[in-house]
């Protein structure tokens, strides 16, 4: 029998067993079990969520400021614009409510995610049962990406550990390109995309503002290609004008000269211009200036000079940004989108800062380091002063102009100030009216119901599994064709470092506040953390627009009732009790917890300082196990921060060196008199603080294998965090350098690394 004929058997036998076994019907064409894709509803709109930074309602020329905006302008005079939209006086808690519809205590987010405590309403975790409008839409059919400041993710959270549920791509979008903490250097910026740092690109005179335009618009350009009758939601929020105040040379000459008259005058010209352009009442009244704010008129010539130069670089940023967030809407009308894009602009998430202090800084992180600059060095670095040589933040003064007509600034949710930004909503075609501006009491809760109002797409009732929390905010769809129809929101509560205040149908009461924006909480303010002694005031807001009349002793019983209105708004909204943010923190989550040694085994860079080994307010050691070249070797075995504060051991042409940067002319430099010889060493650089408490100073030592090779002393160390900015590197230094003795692009250490270990001797 041959084999052929064998497997003409086999195959008889199979098809006959074949037959036997019943087969199911074939499921005819077009009902086969691909996944569905999701659409969005028919005619949903693309929808531009932008958020400026820091910036006061009467900052732009749009709301009769004295900063050039025409974008913001232009998109005001074909839109509706708001003059009575309220954020919540602070960076994280606005961008919470912005992006989840609910107040911010609701979310966790009762302060900034560097300042979180133990209470319910203050972790800074925004909890899986507040979706954001970006995880709502993605579900709903669109796309979804987010360019520039976050500031939402747990400080413990923002390691390569993660984990990532609450960076922008666990927070609903499909694409983030920005950075992640308060704020960040404008010409080297601490840049993720994703959940991956990057460097940014190595371009003559980059700007973050820039790249951030130049990446919507190619994020735009592909996914429009791709699939273009696909809606895309792009929430834009540039880091400008926080802090630092950067702008390209021609920009920044723009604006010289232009701000010489002073705080005062400036206050006093925005005040007539939105009392011309109708953005406010005619019968509304300047706010006096707040205590602590010194008259321009009592400076003195070379503090005018200094205060001038540094409001040039804030207008100038801010009117730059302007002209590139006009580049991403230029493209859209150039590629037909713009007809059926949405674009919802918040010009500032809280009011102008006065973190600043009465005389400004060059240096934001001066206040960490708990000192105050000097004025001769101020003036000497005052050409630095808009460049990246610079991270300045503007005088109080300054902060305070950018909120006319209203009373305070930043941090302060007891006033307007703090709290009242402007609004335009731009949507062709759906906006009656532009030339008449919306009255209507609003908070910034209410832009996700306003956006799903437009979409089309449903709050979902779960998500993940997870019963979501019912919106706080109401929509302002209602505005848009009935641009004087009636107010729908009668109420909101607000709370911010330990500033708050409740709004009831026209009528506000709120504590004065307890301290100035520049200064530190300290423990001894904590005696009462329920606030039982403070001073109240009290306005009518349907007659005083700008808060200057207080009514609290003519009207005790309008204030009593609305104080308990408040006191019951606070313990429904997760706001009790209220505290400053040094009671609450002890047990804070951390990835050192019980670690005092730290060893790294190979090259690692932009590791966060949350993750970070934590040498504030402690002694430590550095120790490193290298081999050297035959030239003795040279670049960074351990940078911690960089130009604006941090510490570096490096090897500087074969000579160990040790530098400790506490900001400007603070610099203490430790550097070895002799090469080494190659080959194998044991290197060591040790800090022995004069007490363990932030802020002190101490010995400098340098050791090549355990002999003592020189000795040193840093006067002063930061009493806070030194990395807020940059980050750890072991291997070599990124972004900017701790030490002017190398530059970024040379740091690479040249040996070899067997091993960086850092022991910390003591707790703070």
């Amino acid at each position: 029998m041959s084999l052929p004929f064998l497997s003409r058997l086999a195959m008889g036998a199979a098809a006959a067993l074949i037959a036997a076994v019943p087969v199911p019907a074939v499921a005819s064409a077009g009902q086969g079990a691909w996944p569905a894709r999701v659409t969005a509803p028919r005619g949903a709109p693309n929808v531009l969520l932008i958020m400026t930074d820091d910036v006061g309602f009467g900052a732009s020329s749009a709301y009769g400021g004295p900063i050039a905006t025409p974008v913001f302008d232009a998109l005001a005079r074909g839109g509706a614009r708001y003059n009575n939209f309220n954020t919540t006086a602070l960076c994280s808690p606005t961008r919470a409510s912005l992006l989840t519809g609910r107040d911010p205590h609701n979310v966790n987010m009762g302060n900034v995610t560097n300042m979180p405590t133990g209470f319910e309403g203050y972790t800074t975790a925004i909890p899986r049962s507040a979706a954001t409008v970006a995880r709502i839409l993605r579900d709903g059919g669109y796309s979804t990406a987010m360019f520039g400041k976050s500031h939402l993710t747990p400080d413990w959270e923002l390691s390569a550990d993660g984990p990532f549920d609450r960076w922008p791509t666990g927070l609903g979008f499909d694409y983030f390109y920005g950075f992640l903490s308060a704020d960040t250097n404008q010409t080297a910026p601490n840049l993720y995309e994703n959940t991956r740092p990057i460097a940014p690109p190595d371009e003559p005179g980059y700007l973050l503002d820039t790249d951030l335009a130049d990446r919507a618009i190619g994020w735009i350009s592909a996914q429009h290609a791709a699939a273009p009758g696909k809606p895309f939601f792009v929430y834009y929020a540039p880091g400008t004008a926080h802090s630092p105040h950067t702008a390209p040379a021609e920009w920044l000459r723009r604006y010289r000269g232009a701000f010489d008259q002073g705080w005062d005058k400036v206050r006093e010209e925005t005040f007539a211009r939105q009392k011309a352009l109708g953005i406010i009442p005619a019968d509304a009244a300047l706010a006096a200036r707040p205590p602590g704010i010194p008259a321009w008129d009592s400076l003195t010539p070379d503090q005018k000079r200094l205060s001038a130069r540094m409001m040039e670089a804030y207008a100038a940023s801010l009117a730059y940004c302007d002209a590139q967030i006009g580049r991403v809407i230029e493209h859209l009308r150039r590629t037909g989108q713009l007809a059926d894009t949405m674009i919802v602009f918040l010009q500032g998430d809280n009011g102008g800062s006065a973190e600043g202090g009465p005389m400004g800084m060059i240096f934001e992180q001066t206040a960490v380091l708990g000192s105050e600059e000097d004025p001769a060095d101020q003036m000497r670095r005052i050409d630095d002063i808009g460049t990246g040589r610079a991270y300045t933040m503007y005088p109080a003064g300054w902060g305070w102009a950018m909120n006319a007509p209203f009373p305070w600034y930043k941090q302060v949710a007891s006033h307007a100030g703090g709290t009242r930004n402007g609004l335009v909503i731009a949507w062709p075609g759906h906006v009656a009216a532009p030339e008449t501006v919306r009255g209507q009491y609003a908070h910034v809760s209410d832009i996700v119901p306003t956006i799903l109002s437009a979409t089309g797409v449903a709050a979902p009732k779960t998500v993940d599994g997870v019963a979501q929390q019912p919106f706080d905010g109401i929509s302002l769809a209602y505005t848009l064709d009935r641009p004087t129809a009636p107010a729908r929101r009668r109420t909101q509560v607000y709370e911010m470092m330990e500033n708050f205040g409740i709004y009831r149908d026209g009528w506000f009461a709120g504590s004065t506040p307890k301290r100035y924006a520049w200064q530190f909480a300290t423990r001894e303010s904590l005696a009462d953390p329920q606030n039982r002694d403070r001073h109240w005031e009290l306005y009518d807001l349907r007659t005083d627009f700008s808060q200057t009349r207080d009514l609290a002793a003519a009207q005790p019983a309008k204030l009593k009732a609305l104080q308990a209105l408040f006191w019951k708004q606070a313990a429904r909204n997760h706001i009790l009790p209220i505290h400053d943010y040094k009671l609450g923190a002890e047990g804070r989550p951390t990835l050192n917890a019980g670690r005092d040694v730290f060893t790294y085994t190979a090259p690692v860079s932009r590791v966060p300082y949350a993750a970070a080994p934590p040498t504030t307010g402690r002694s430590f050691t550095i120790e490193a196990d290298v081999t050297l070249p035959a030239d003795g070797g040279r670049g960074v075995l351990l940078a911690a921060g960089g130009r604006f504060g941090g510490h570096a051991f490096f090897l500087d042409d074969g000579r160990p060196a040790f530098h400790v940067n506490a900001v400007g002319p603070h610099q203490y430099e430790l550097i070895a008199r002799d090469r080494l010889s190659p080959g194998r060493h044991r290197l060591a650089a040790r800090f022995v603080a004069d007490d363990a408490t932030p802020g002190s100073g101490g010995v400098m030592l340098l050791l090549v294998d355990g002999v003592e090779v020189a000795r040193g002393r840093a006067d002063r160390v930061f009493h806070g965090w030194l990395q807020n900015t940059e980050g750890f590197d072991i291997g070599e230094d990124t972004l900017t350098p701790v030490s002017p003795r190398y530059d970024v692009a040379g740091s690479r250490f040249t040996g070899t690394i067997e091993q960086v270990v850092v022991r910390l001797d003591s707790a703070p």
